[in-house]
């Protein structure tokens, strides 16, 4: 259950009473500060520099933490296979002219096919 504001002692009443007055003199004395609150309170940068990002830590230790970084990571990536000879650019398969011919009659042959089953299946359609 839920007291009333007046259900309170006048004491209690009058002391919180007297708290407000000294926040809203307070606030007052900010206003004439500071304006009309439109202006940021601090003239500080909006986003910190780069050095009170890294904790203006020096080049020396950040380069320590870079090694010890890479470490990690080493650790964790599997190691290369060693191998004796050196292997060039892979070559690509060379068909003869022959060759070429007889598959592109058979693929000739596999369309011509495919067209006829098509002709045959579905008569009133088109067949390109």
């Amino acid at each position: 259950m839920t007291t009333s504001f007046w259900d309170h002692p006048i004491e209690t009443i009058e002391k919180a009473l007297h708290i407000r007055k000294q926040i809203e003199a307070l606030q007052e004395s900010l206003r004439e500060l500071y304006g009309d609150g439109r202006q940021p309170l601090s003239v500080e940068k909006s986003t910190p520099s780069k050095d009170a990002r890294m904790g203006k830590r020096s080049a020396a230790t950040r380069a320590k933490m870079k090694a010890a970084q890479q470490a990690r990571w080493a650790k964790k990536k599997p190691t290369p296979v060693a191998v004796n000879t050196v292997k060039g650019p892979k070559s690509k398969r060379v068909v003869s002219a022959t060759s070429r011919k007889k598959m592109a009659a058979a693929a000739k042959v596999r369309w011509a096919k495919k067209k006829m089953d098509a002709s045959v299946n579905m008569p009133n359609k088109m067949v390109w």
